[in-house]
């Protein structure tokens, strides 16, 4: 976005985070003497100017955005307009306020969920620990992370909760939920709390795997795999969707993945075991098909100068929202119908009912098989799976070209 493009001040939530850097530093004003600094290399914060007592005039920053919101950088400011203009320095004022929230920041759900997390490291793997942290990340701590945990109620978490499910990121939300509630745990079991506002809120939020999970029918597959090519926003997700469709993959892995695991030689996606959650095992591998590698070439233009192929848009070391594929589908028209989950669910079912081995299937969803099976048969199928994965793009190009029966002959 543009400077040119700004519509009203005080500035709203999306200039702020859309405001693009220019080749020198900028400010833009908010309101009342704040404004808001955009640097080269796309950093973000708040100064106030103000009146010195000598008559001079003078900066003072307030904090680097998104960690200061466009209201907390207002209610700063407000504040230190007040100090100016009872004769107070506001430079001290500042300090003093700093001090205050230090104190009071060792009893702020964020500490102590932190504190949380270093204690369950030593039973983690690296990917689990990353990927715990950057939920409460994403999810929690902009919300309630300043505020003191004894003072968040249950109807808020409640709130919280509901507004992940919204989202239609259900399991996102299962998994919050249950990280929380162990969070207040150990604040209660170390005297720190008496009580646990998340005990028995899960009766009331929906466990939902069917719906996080929904997809089309195969009757509605060639109208939505058309629409997924003529999706009309950014493409990079657009290619993330088409890949999504080919690959079967679940979206966190898509979504995750770093563009040094694919051997675009071998034609072959190695997802290391660290990512996939587990400490035990081994990576998985994908085949990359025809299509697939048409696909993450043309990505590979648009994000190739960054080590993720979804980079977020603030922070390019963060993968993008894991609703960025959710929210696409929404926008095509297919909110509560078609899921990035669900795209596993409709290869399944196609690959089965097409005669293919059900171990080559469940290879490939990266499922392992149940009892004494799973322990044994660590096969990967990975010549047969190539195969049959690029029968499954082959027979998705021709449902969206509308062919008559599609591929109908099956691996033999």
């Amino acid at each position: 976005m543009k400077r040119s493009d700004i519509k009203r001040r005080p500035l709203s939530d999306t200039a702020l985070v859309n405001l693009a850097p220019e080749a020198g530093a900028y400010r833009e004003l908010d309101s009342s003497g704040l404004y808001f600094r955009v640097k080269p290399n796309g950093q973000k914060s708040w100064e106030l100017r103000y009146k010195k007592p000598d008559g001079k005039w003078s900066w003072l920053g307030l904090g680097g955005y998104p960690e200061v919101s466009g209201a907390l950088a207002r209610q700063k400011a407000a504040e230190l307009r007040s100090d100016a203009a009872e004769g107070k320095n506001p430079i001290a004022s500042k300090k003093a306020r700093k001090a205050a929230e230090i104190a009071a920041t060792n009893e702020t759900f964020e500490v102590l969920a932190r504190e949380w997390h270093t204690s369950r490291l030593a039973g983690w793997d690296v990917g689990t620990a990353k990927r715990v942290l950057g939920a409460l990340e994403r999810h929690v701590f902009p919300l309630v992370g300043k505020r003191p945990y004894v003072s968040i109620m249950s109807m808020e978490w409640m709130e919280l909760l509901r507004g992940l499910e919204r989202q239609g990121i259900l399991e996102q939300m299962s998994r919050v939920r249950a990280y929380c509630k162990d969070i207040y745990d150990l604040a209660r079991v170390t005297g720190r709390a008496m009580n646990n506002p998340l005990e028995g809120v899960h009766k009331f939020l929906s466990s939902g795997k069917a719906e996080n999970y929904a997809h089309v029918s195969l009757e509605e597959l060639p109208a939505l795999l058309r629409a997924i090519r003529s999706y009309p926003h950014a493409r990079d997700i657009q290619l993330g969707l088409q890949l999504l469709t080919l690959m079967a993959v679940r979206p966190s892995e898509l979504r995750e993945a770093y563009w040094a695991e694919f051997d675009f030689d071998k034609r072959l996606w190695t997802i290391p075991v660290e990512r996939k959650g587990r400490k035990k095992g081994r990576e998985h591998l994908v085949p990359l098909c025809k299509q697939a590698l048409s696909a993450l070439t043309e990505l590979r233009k648009i994000t190739g100068a960054y080590p993720l192929l979804f980079p977020g848009r603030s922070d390019r070391t963060k993968p993008r929202s894991d609703t960025v594929f959710l929210m696409a589908l929404r926008r095509l028209g297919y909110e509560g119908r078609q899921t990035g989950h669900g795209f596993r669910h409709i290869a399944s079912t196609v690959l089965n009912e097409h005669g293919f081995p059900a171990d080559h299937i469940e290879a490939q969803l990266s499922h392992k098989p149940s009892g004494v099976r799973g322990i044994y048969n660590k096969a990967q199928y990975l010549e047969q799976r190539t195969t049959m994965m690029q029968w499954y793009a082959d027979y998705l190009d021709g449902l969206e070209q509308e062919i008559s029966e599609p591929y109908k002959t099956t691996a033999s």
